[in-house]
């Protein structure tokens, strides 16, 4: 089994760097926006979950 060796896989990283397709700035804004609309649609849905099943638990059991 041949050694590591630390400049040919430098080399290596850097012609795949190369090959990979970079999304535009467009694209990266607009996933960006998409991932914190969605995000905060969630954590929107989570807190109305969370008050509705306490509003629950305090009419069954009167307590939480």
């Amino acid at each position: 089994m041949a050694g590591f060796n630390p400049a040919g896989y430098l080399r290596d990283v850097r012609q795949e760097i190369g090959r990979v397709t970079w999304p535009s700035r467009k694209e990266t804004l607009i996933t960006t926006g998409l991932v914190l609309a969605l995000s905060a649609l969630a954590a929107v849905f989570f807190l109305v979950t969370d008050w509705v099943i306490q509003l629950l638990m305090r009419l069954l059991f009167g307590f939480a």
